[in-house]
């Protein structure tokens, strides 16, 4: 069984509004998974379909890090993150976390001093 098919991506995409992006593939899920599973304490954060850009998802650990990929639909985040026993939250609810904040101001920082 594909990927589409377990969780539901090719339904996902059939009905999206996003004119600019592309749509959500394999690999967008399993780059996810792959970073849920090598990572402590991850949280998924799924962010709406906008004119420009199909629903994303993003996935943060504890100490902040974090990736944001493509995932079709919200459908599609929380199965994964059913399967992982990890939580989903909707980010237009609860916001995205301090500490990815902080992470990405910490690595920010680091690449202007090194250059």
């Amino acid at each position: 069984m594909g990927w589409r098919d377990r969780f539901g991506l090719r339904k996902a995409n059939r009905k999206g509004k996003a004119r600019f992006d592309r749509v959500s593939e394999d690999s967008d899920i399993k780059a996810l998974i792959e970073f849920a599973k090598s990572r402590v304490g991850v949280e998924f954060f799924v962010e709406p379909e906008t004119f420009a850009t199909r629903t994303t998802a993003v996935a943060v650990a504890t100490d902040g890090e974090w990736i944001r990929r493509r995932c079709g639909s919200p459908e599609v985040i929380r199965k994964v993150a059913s399967k992982l026993a990890a939580p989903a939250y909707d980010v237009q609810i609860v916001g995205y976390p301090q500490r990815m904040r902080d992470w990405t101001a910490r690595n920010k920082r680091g690449l202007s001093m090194d250059e």
